[in-house]
């Protein structure tokens, strides 16, 4: 908590409410979805909505959202029923200053896949909400290209590891391909 308020400023993967009393569901989805695709695009493990501190004075004012533990943690699965299967890692409830805080910890997008509210995909330019800019969806769908698990080097790994059958298969296809060709 203390590293995200002594942070300059609010950022792409980050974001302080004040909710009072209450929030709107269909507002924590976009942020969940913003948060989530810019902590993927910021090489951030999570994002994080806080609930109960003032954005520019960052003055802790504590929150009366969802004050029965059963029913915030309800919360996870409602978000995960309007995104793409994903929720909260954990919704944390801090006494801070002797006010409630609560801080939604949210995975970041998948690799290859961003993270939808309600259909669509939500993106932050600086402090602010919105649609995910095309070339940044295409930046997360993207990463599932740009990893192949085949290239990888097994430092481990002897030819004693190799199944001989398929070697001896593709010895013996290169062979026929090879003679065809030299007619």
């Amino acid at each position: 908590m203390q590293h995200l308020i002594s942070l300059p400023s609010e950022n792409e993967w980050f974001e302080f409410k004040e909710a009072k009393k209450d929030y709107t569901f269909d507002k924590i989805g976009q942020y969940f979805s913003a948060l989530s695709n810019e902590a993927n695009l910021k090489a951030q493990s999570k994002g994080w909505l806080v609930f109960g501190v003032v954005d520019k004075t960052r003055e802790i004012i504590g929150t009366h959202y969802r004050e029965n533990r059963a029913q915030l943690d309800q919360l996870k699965l409602e978000i995960a029923s309007r995104t793409n299967g994903l929720t909260f890692n954990e919704i944390h409830e801090l006494a801070v200053a002797g006010e409630r805080v609560i801080m939604f910890e949210i995975p970041a997008a998948l690799k290859g896949i961003p993270t939808s509210w309600n259909g669509h995909f939500f993106g932050r330019d600086g402090e602010s909400l919105g649609p995910l800019k095309l070339n940044e969806i295409d930046l997360i769908r993207g990463e599932a290209r740009n990893h192949d698990w085949s290239a990888e080097i097994c430092s481990e790994a002897t030819i004693n590891d190799l199944d001989k059958h398929p070697i001896e298969k593709a010895r013996d296809e290169y062979k026929k391909k090879a003679s065809r060709s030299s007619k």
